[in-house]
């Protein structure tokens, strides 16, 4: 870092070519790099140049998007891949606001990311509209819905703490991505703040009442027929151990929600694996006297379209309060998944196990049976193409090797049949928006690259959405990511079309013109090539060795399964 000077109130807004004076700039970098921030992402924009000219002068790695949206998501998948927080540079109003479709994915799934938006100067913010470039009436009032929070920093002094609260904001559960504002002039100007030594930000404590607990043990100890939905909040509270404990204990059988997919052991005999849309889980879990959901709304997805009509009692764990009985009435409890299934599994009698009876049927039996329907019900329709392909990409995959995936039928498919293993599953279900997959990928690999970490990552995307994100190819290559995209090319919006020929017996403007996929990736300096269906396993394969990027294009039309919710 440079020496501080003196503060001269008459200094140019940027400092002279040449010299080491530093600026609010500094003190944002400084301040991220003592909370121990590593990477950052975003596009260099007129009102944010502090901010980078500060990165020439720190350790911070700065990867540069194409589109800002795209580097949401890569500030997302980088958070979701290495358990740190993601960070992410924006310019004034165009690009700020261009990057709020992808910090809506980072809100709805919990992902904490600082997000660091320049604005115009201070002089300009307020009710006078002056004309200047990029100004908005009020830019963090645009972020309000998809951050936890927003903070408007007026003047450099503040910039430190300002930061350090906001870390620890995205840290603390429910986890997210919090917006702070720094003026241009504030990043500019020359400053006699000291350099940042150290930063420390820790998540607030965030436990179950006890009483609740105490009412949710004595609800447990009373069932005969509980039943667990595992949502993503599990995975974020890092309680796979003691979900695994409670639901032995209980003897209950656990289905995990495309969120929470990989927190509960797929092949377990009491997994119910991921089929939430499915009417015989649906079933299962309508029918358990008690069933305790952890970190999931039971929202359309998790209650099959909202069919599923538990005739049971519901315990509710989730941090978000908003969450708690939003759909069903429970037994609400506003915690940390992981503290609260830490205090129910230190209070549930191991023996509970023996008293499990599911109608004269053990719940291992029920299980068994469960999938058995789900793999017949599957076997009486014309789906052995899109079960063979989802089983040659699971196969393909090294077990620990971490996938990203845009909303695209494949997607689809893996929320439900995806067995995650000793990796991770990531997806873009909890805001639903196109072109996820790949720049998401991307921050996962260079995040693991960084922690000297297995980086080479899966990004699975369709036609459609991979055009969302195809600039990113140049992101990828400048940056050597070890990412293999696999890019399904049907024609079109293939989920769309299937929902249109469902409802209307036609489609209408599903279908697309799009690029030569493979001399696309080759303009960008990315290895490419197109493979029939049933080579795809051998073609992965061929990726997952390389290095750098590379893209496997696969001209094939898939079809979802027969969906249960309507059969009711």
């Amino acid at each position: 870092m440079g020496q501080t000077t003196d503060f001269d109130p008459g200094a140019p807004a940027a400092p002279a070519r040449g010299t080491t004076q530093r600026n609010g700039g500094d003190l944002v970098v400084e301040t991220l790099t003592a909370l121990g921030a590593k990477t950052v992402f975003g596009i260099p924009g007129q009102h944010a140049l502090g901010l980078f000219d500060a990165l020439s002068r720190s350790p911070l790695h700065f990867v540069s998007s194409r589109v800002e949206n795209n580097s949401a998501f890569a500030a997302d998948g980088y958070s979701r891949a290495t358990g740190e927080v993601g960070v992410l540079f924006l310019s004034t109003g165009p690009g700020a606001l261009t990057a709020l479709a992808g910090l809506q994915e980072a809100y709805a799934t919990g992902v904490p990311m600082i997000v660091v938006a320049s604005q115009i100067p201070l002089e300009g913010l307020g009710a006078r509209r002056k004309g200047m470039l990029h100004q908005l009436d009020d830019q963090k009032a645009s972020a309000a819905n998809v951050t936890k929070s927003q903070r408007l920093i007026q003047h450099a002094s503040g910039i430190p703490s300002a930061i350090q609260d906001a870390w620890t904001e995205a840290v603390s559960s429910p986890q997210g991505p919090v917006w702070i504002e720094v003026p241009q002039n504030v990043l500019l100007d020359p400053i006699f703040v000291p350099a940042v030594e150290d930063a420390l930000a820790e998540p607030f404590d965030n436990p179950p009442r006890v009483e609740l607990v105490r009412e949710a043990v004595t609800w447990l100890t009373e069932s005969k027929r509980p039943a667990i939905v595992a949502g993503g909040g599990v995975r974020r509270g890092r309680a796979r151990a003691q979900l695994l404990s409670i639901a032995e204990k209980l003897n209950a059988p656990v289905v995990c929600t495309p969120g929470g997919n990989g927190a509960f052991p797929w092949n377990h005999e009491l997994s119910l694996q991921s089929w939430v849309e499915d009417r015989y889980v649906t079933e299962v879990l309508e029918d358990a006297d008690v069933l305790v959901v952890i970190g999931s709304s039971l929202g359309e997805v998790s209650s099959n379209y909202f069919t599923m009509e538990p005739r049971g009692r519901i315990i509710q764990i989730d941090a978000e309060p908003r969450v708690l009985e939003s759909n069903r009435p429970a037994l609400g409890i506003r915690a940390d998944a992981g503290q609260a299934l830490t205090a129910l599994d230190d209070a549930l009698d191991a023996s509970l196990s023996a008293d499990a009876d599911w109608h004269g049927a053990t719940p291992q039996a029920v299980v068994k049976e469960t999938l058995a329907k789900v793999a017949q019900r599957l076997d009486g329709q014309d789906l052995s193409v899109e079960r063979k392909f989802m089983a040659d990409i699971r196969e393909a995959v090294p077990a620990d090797m971490q996938t990203f995936w845009d909303m695209t039928i494949s997607a689809y498919w893996g929320w439900s049949c995806w067995d995650s293993r000793d990796g991770e599953f990531h997806s873009a279900q909890g805001a639903g928006g196109l072109g996820y997959g790949f720049p998401a990928a991307i921050g996962g690999a260079l995040g693991l690259q960084g922690q000297g970490r297995p980086a080479r990552v899966l990004a699975v995307a369709g036609d459609g959405s991979s055009m969302y994100s195809i600039s990113e190819l140049a992101t990828a290559r400048q940056h050597n990511a070890p990412v293999t995209w696999l890019i399904v090319d049907d024609g079109g919006y293939g989920i769309l079309r299937e929902y249109m020929v469902g409802a209307f017996g036609k489609a209408t403007h599903t279908e697309l013109a799009r690029p030569d996929f493979v001399k696309l990736a080759e303009a960008f300096g990315v290895p490419a090539r197109r493979v029939r269906p049933e080579d795809v396993g051998d073609a992965l394969r061929e990726g997952f060795a390389a290095d750098g990027p590379n893209v496997v294009v696969v001209d094939v039309l898939l079809k979802m399964f027969g969906p249960t919710h309507l059969d009711i």
